[in-house]
């Protein structure tokens, strides 16, 4: 099937990338048009752990590993967005009108699949070319597997950023849609859905991390921040409170 698919030129994946100047401002992060500017372009808005932990472990957000605004350091932020699903539908709908099950299956696995490589391979020339952060990495693929690179590329909805919404933002800043055609729904999926999107963050000390569960008053100072009601940030992130709404 993969060889079909190079031969026939029948999926296609489309990738964008993205590299700004970035400070971060408590525990959100603004992001600049230009290294001149001190206005911010957008922000994006973490949230921190706040769960019990035992030892002096620190509690983490994603805005700790760029650097703060009055620190008077030029620090940068970057974005990825690739997709192995252009084509998939066109696909689909052929091995269904010839009733293969098997192969619609497999069509959606592998695509899935090519998203998540293509993925790799974007972060690996955002490190050691676009970004250049790490150019003398040499990894293996095990390697990359076991997550042995220089910083980290966490998505939007995941443990260390849980809330989906924040994918709006990275689309409006690198306009995506238009760009390279990945779309959002309401709902912040992504179209089409064999897709990744990804904050990236050269820090030597980033790490992935989950922010776990988290209490009132950090939701009442989130919403705040995002400008939205308690009662919207409760509902899109029910499945974090310590507390019942």
């Amino acid at each position: 099937m993969l060889q079909e698919f190079v031969k026939d030129k029948s999926l296609q994946m489309h990738a964008m990338i993205g590299i700004y100047r970035a400070n971060s401002v408590g525990d959100d992060i603004e992001v600049y048009a230009d290294e001149a500017s001190s206005e911010a372009k957008c922000k994006f808005f973490c949230l921190r752990q706040q769960a019990e932990k035992e030892g002096n472990d620190p509690f983490l957000a994603l805005s700790d590993f760029v650097a703060p605004k009055d620190s008077g350091v030029n620090d940068y932020m970057g974005f990825l967005v690739a997709s192995a699903g252009f084509g998939l539908e066109a696909l689909m709908e052929k091995y269904r009108a010839d009733q293969d099950d098997y192969k619609m299956i497999m069509a959606e696995a592998l695509a899935d699949r090519l998203a998540e490589g293509f993925t790799e391979l974007m972060h690996v020339k955002m490190r050691t070319e676009l970004w250049g952060y790490s150019p003398d990495e040499n990894l293996s693929t095990e390697d990359l597997i076991k997550v042995r690179y220089s910083g980290i590329r966490p998505a939007p909805g995941y443990p260390s950023q849980p809330d989906h919404s924040e994918k709006a933002a990275m689309w409006d800043l690198m306009n995506v849609k238009d760009e390279i055609g990945v779309e959002l729904t309401e709902s912040m999926a992504m179209l089409p859905a064999a897709s990744v999107s990804a904050t990236v963050f050269s820090h030597p000390k980033a790490e992935y991390f989950a922010v776990g569960q988290i209490c009132k008053d950090q939701v009442v100072d989130y919403a705040a921040r995002k400008n939205i009601s308690v009662e919207e940030c409760e509902k899109r992130l029910r499945t974090m409170l310590s507390y019942e709404e």
